[in-house]
């Protein structure tokens, strides 16, 4: 059940995200815990390895655990370990994370979710280096740097009595937010390149794709709720499906049916507990030329939405083939740009 991470060269350009590698590397070096704190997807599994090898104990092991993905039973004997005959299925001793990582990093993902009892015992580890496994009394002594991260609101967990106010102190020497893909527009495209290039490869493709105008504007204009994990998945399906080199198809949501049938954009469909326009908001309301524009990119926008994002389920739901749609969208690009 043992999971190690490795070290992966990191990928961004941004202003915001070589800060952030500036404030990673800073800390590196220095023998005290960091709290990574950050959205799903965002890369902090990434951040923690690149701290352990910029850090002293670069040559010495680095554990992972994901305490979200253990039953809090479970959770302090895979911690800690436990001697056997501790419990039911005890046939020997066993190790826990902290022995294993003993000379390195221990890094633990989620820690939102570790319950009260065992945070008891982590914050033994982190003041005093010692701990006892489950069904023993004899300390263990480790030397463990500890990497800890989650994307919830521990201030208010500890609030609420479900983390400890010492144990979080202790944790956050340097507590640092990994930035989500939203801040890092200019990151987009060099990741979506390479993710593209390492599935093309994967596929024993003699090309490397490129990515369209269309496509690349769709990428940059995403807010990738995701970040880099969905930047990842929707690539390699776009790259995957495609039966050219040039990727123009962006499937963001691959769970909208092609069976599904097609809500009318007509008065019908309208609900009577949406608001209404206000004058200054009718497209019918100036030149001639104007409104209809504006009423044009209305519903662009709203057919986008709709299809969250896939151009050519928005070319349906507008009742226009995919190179009207295209030709429109341009058009749209261009005024907005």
């Amino acid at each position: 059940m043992k999971k190690s991470v490795g070290m992966i060269e990191a990928l961004g350009q941004s202003e915001i995200f070589l800060e952030f590698q500036e404030r990673l590397s800073r800390v590196a070096p220095v023998d005290r815990p960091v709290l990574l704190m950050g959205e799903r997807g965002t890369g902090k599994e990434l951040a923690a390895s690149r701290l352990h090898f910029l850090s002293k104990r670069w040559q010495g092991p680095l554990v992972a655990l994901n305490c979200a993905a253990l039953a809090p039973s479970l959770l302090e004997s895979e911690l800690f370990g436990y001697e056997k005959g501790a419990f039911t299925g005890a046939v020997q001793r066993r190790a826990g994370r902290f022995e294993v990582a003993d000379g390195g990093t221990l890094f633990l993902d989620e820690i939102g979710n570790i319950p009260m009892e065992v945070q008891e015992k982590i914050l033994r580890v982190v003041e005093y280096s010692v701990f006892e496994r489950v069904g023993s009394s004899t300390p263990v002594e480790v030397d463990v740097r500890i990497i800890a991260a989650t994307n919830a609101d521990l201030e208010s967990l500890v609030e609420g009595g479900m983390f400890k106010r010492d144990l979080l102190d202790r944790l956050s020497f340097e507590v640092l937010f990994v930035p989500p893909l939203r801040e890092r527009r200019g990151d987009i495209l060099l990741l979506a390149n390479h993710f593209a290039t390492r599935m093309a490869f994967e596929l024993d493709r003699e090309t490397m794709p490129q990515f369209s105008g269309d496509a690349v504007a769709l990428l940059e204009s995403y807010p990738w709720p995701g970040n880099v994990r969905e930047l990842k998945n929707v690539v390699e399906r776009a790259v995957y499906r495609s039966d050219s080199d040039l990727i123009a198809d962006i499937v963001f949501d691959p769970f909208i049916s092609p069976y599904e049938e097609r809500r009318p954009l007509g008065p019908e469909s309208e609900t009577s507990d949406e608001p209404e326009a206000s004058p200054a908001a009718d497209p019918l309301s100036g030149p001639l030329k104007e409104a209809v524009w504006e009423l044009k990119v209305q519903m662009l926008e709203r057919a986008l939405e709709q299809a969250k994002y896939n151009q050519k389920k928005a070319a349906e739901i507008l009742g226009l083939t995919y190179h009207q749609f295209r030709g429109l969208y341009r058009q749209y690009r261009k005024e907005k740009g």
